[in-house]
């Protein structure tokens, strides 16, 4: 779909049901449980490497403050063996690989994404392995991820009430790039403030609601994320699907009615 369908797509899309896409949240996620827990440790999986490049560093410090830690008179001496060169280095070193664990994420939120829209709509549409999105656009996601900063950081210097407003917006840009990867950056963050502003605040609501729900895994030691962090993935298809909606879905439909 071109950005001129996209926009008229949304101009023309009806209110979206917060009751309807929590309702079909839940059913969707019964369904996908077992999809949805491997697509999770597999972003676990993209994490562990950054974790241990930004904090394998910092265990000499962490385990010097532990054997000091009865001493009043402890001073920490760790950094007194890095010159401000290695700090700079490090830095640099965590910020690129903190992007490409971005793209990486991305990458799998979106076949995860593709994969709710094969299982709820009967399709058998290829969609690739998990980081196929990151090699065929790794130079846009990286854009998008930069725009996205950026707004994230204009809306913050704006004494923080802005983030309210683009909160919304910036939610939806990953996820009308997945299912629209030919469109530019530009039209993209375009078409994901348009949609935003029209239907804020049942989008806030949703995301809001699916973000309680996808956290509470952190009450079963953590572990549970694993098994809720999902969650929120499915009600934002479901956002998507409610309002823009897909050129095969009436498709599928018809076909499914042939065959029950």
């Amino acid at each position: 779909m071109n950005s001129n369908q996209l926009f008229e797509k949304i101009e023309n899309s009806k209110k979206p049901e917060f009751g309807d896409i929590m309702s079909k949240s839940f059913e969707l996620y019964k369904k996908v449980f077992s999809i949805g827990m491997v697509h999770a440790l597999v972003i676990f999986a993209i994490a562990i490497p950054f974790i241990l490049v930004v904090y394998l560093p910092l265990l000499p410090f962490y385990i010097d403050m532990i054997q000091n830690a009865g001493d009043p008179y402890y001073q920490p001496s760790f950094l007194e063996g890095f010159s401000v060169m290695m700090i700079v280095v490090w830095v640099v070193v965590i910020f690129v690989l903190s992007f490409i664990m971005q793209v990486l994420n991305i990458s799998v939120y979106g076949h995860f994404l593709k994969t709710l829209k094969n299982q709820d709509l009967g399709l058998t549409e290829e969609i690739g392995g998990y980081f196929t999105i990151a090699k065929k656009h790794f130079g846009k996601i990286i854009l998008i991820s930069l725009a996205n900063m950026g707004i994230g950081m204009l809306a913050a210097l704006a004494c923080y009430f802005p983030i309210f407003y683009v909160m919304v917006p910036l939610q939806l840009v990953i996820l009308i790039f997945i299912f629209n990867q030919e469109m530019s950056v530009e039209n993209i963050i375009k078409a994901a403030f348009k949609l935003g502003n029209k239907y804020w605040l049942t989008f806030f609501g949703l995301i809001f609601v699916s973000g309680i729900f996808s956290a509470l895994g952190v009450i079963v030691c953590y572990l549970g994320v694993i098994a809720t962090m999902f969650f929120s993935y499915i009600v934002m298809y479901y956002m998507y699907k409610d309002t823009i909606g897909f050129e095969n879905e009436n498709e599928s439909e018809s076909w499914n009615a042939i065959v029950e």
